[in-house]
């Protein structure tokens, strides 16, 4: 059985990673629209795997006889000003991401709750995972600067990018 400290800090998750789907989904429209169709395609990987995230969290507090509590989600931007902006946007968000989980996580120790500390350890890795990806691509956008050959090489390879359902709701 969850803690109440521990379920309502599962379900601020919950919503923050919802949020960040929202997020994404609005960014990969924004990328569609502005001709980026590779980068549009990241971004709603991007989308579905924060989905997952927030499923992974809503059936770890079901399975611990929490109660699952969703709220409004926040609007998001909807413009960027450059390919740059959007993507060190991104990793700004995954950075805030990682620092809610980890807050979480210590959480989870004052708690003793060990079990949610076990289930934790997956998203902590994702999160190294998530920034990483992130920081890369600005690097990129950052040697590539306005050139359109490499933002065009860019784009197409963003593009082959897919989904690939997160491990944890692997068979659920």
């Amino acid at each position: 059985m969850l803690s109440k400290k521990i379920e309502e800090a599962l379900n601020a998750q919950i919503n923050l990673e919802l949020w960040s789907a929202y997020l994404y989904l609005s960014m990969s429209a924004y990328c569609h629209k502005q001709g980026y169709t590779g980068m549009g395609s990241w971004y709603n990987v991007q989308f579905q795997e924060e989905q997952d995230h927030a499923k992974i969290l809503f059936n770890y507090v079901i399975q611990r006889n929490g109660v699952v509590t969703l709220k409004a989600i926040d609007a998001v931007p909807t413009e960027w000003n450059t390919l740059l902006n959007i993507f060190e946007e991104t990793l700004n968000h995954e950075q805030q991401v990682t620092a809610s989980i980890n807050k979480l996580y210590a959480l989870t120790h004052t708690e003793n709750d060990f079990a949610t500390q076990s289930m934790l350890k997956w998203f902590i890795d994702e999160q190294v995972e998530e920034e990483d990806n992130a920081r890369t691509i600005i690097d990129n956008l950052k040697m590539i600067k306005d050139n359109g050959y490499g933002i065009y090489m860019l784009d197409k390879e963003l593009g082959t990018r897919t989904y690939v359902q997160a491990a944890p709701l692997t068979g659920k």
